[in-house]
C-alpha cells in the first residue's frame, strides 16, 4: 500500500526522524524521491498548497480518482498538498495530501530540512505512517497579492493587482511582508503559463483558487 503525492510515500516499515530545519521555507519546486515529478509549493491565502508542476512522462491522468468527473483530469497542475497550516512553534505544516495512486486523501505534514530538502510524512487514520525526502529544484516563491488572496485573484495573465491597499490586504491576510520588486521579478507572474512553465502560479489554478479562503 502506498501513499503519495504523485507516486511514492511508502506506508510500510519505519520512518526516519526529521532533520531540524535550517531554513523554514517550503515554497518552491521540489523533485519527488523517485524523480518522476516536481511539486510546486506556494502559500495561497495563508496556507501551503502543492500541485504537480512537471512530470517525467507527460500526459498523465488522474484515472484512480473515485470522482468519475475527475478521472480524465491531467495530473499536470493537479493539487496534491491541500490547505496545509503552520504548526505553532514549529517549522512544520500539516494538512492533507492527495494520493494519486488510489485516489484517496490522507493527513500529512511537510517539514523543511535545511535549504534544499523537504520531508513529507503521510498517515492513514493516524497510523501506518511513512515518508520520503524531496529535493529542491526551484527557488522559494515570494508572497504576492495574487497568491495571498487566491480566492479573489485575477484569472487572466498579467501582473498582480496594483490598486492602492492591495499590499496591505495581502499582509493582513497572511501576516507576511510583501517581497521586494527584485524578488517578484524572479517568480512566475500570476496566472502566466508558458511553454517552459505550463502551470504558472498554482494559487490561480481553479481547484486551488476555489478552495483557498
Amino acid at each position: 500500500m502506498r501513499l503519495a503525492l504523485y507516486t511514492g510515500i511508502i506506508l510500510a516499515g519505519g520512518y526516519a526522524g526529521l532533520t531540524p530545519a535550517l531554513a523554514a521555507d517550503p515554497t518552491g519546486d521540489w523533485r519527488v524521491a523517485d524523480g518522476v515529478a516536481n511539486i510546486r509549493v506556494a502559500q495561497c491565502n495563508g496556507s501551503m498548497w502543492g500541485a504537480v508542476s512537471w512530470e517525467k512522462q507527460p500526459g498523465g491522468r488522474d484515472e484512480n480518482n473515485p470522482d468519475v468527473s475527475k478521472k480524465n483530469r491531467p495530473t499536470l497542475g493537479m493539487p496534491t498538498l491541500i490547505d496545509m497550516k503552520k504548526k505553532p512553534g514549529a517549522d512544520q505544516w500539516e494538512g492533507q495530501v492527495y494520493n494519486a495512486q488510489d485516489g484517496q486523501t490522507y493527513s500529512a505534514t511537510i517539514t523543511p530540512a535545511g535549504t534544499d530538502q523537504l520531508e513529507i510524512k503521510g498517515c492513514v487514520m493516524g497510523f501506518l505512517c511513512g515518508g520520503e525526502t524531496w529535493t529542491r529544484v526551484g527557488p522559494p516563491i515570494p508572497l504576492s497579492p495574487a497568491n495571498a488572496m487566491a480566492k479573489g485573484a485575477p484569472k487572466s495573465p498579467g501582473a498582480a493587482p496594483k490598486a492602492p491597499g492591495a499590499q496591505q490586504a495581502a499582509q493582513a491576510t497572511t501576516g507576511a511582508t510583501a517581497p521586494a520588486p527584485a524578488a517578484k521579478t524572479a517568480a512566475a507572474k500570476p496566472g502566466q503559463k508558458g511553454a517552459a512553465d505550463p502551470v504558472g502560479d498554482i494559487c490561480l489554478l481553479p481547484e486551488i483558487a476555489g478552495l483557498a479562503h
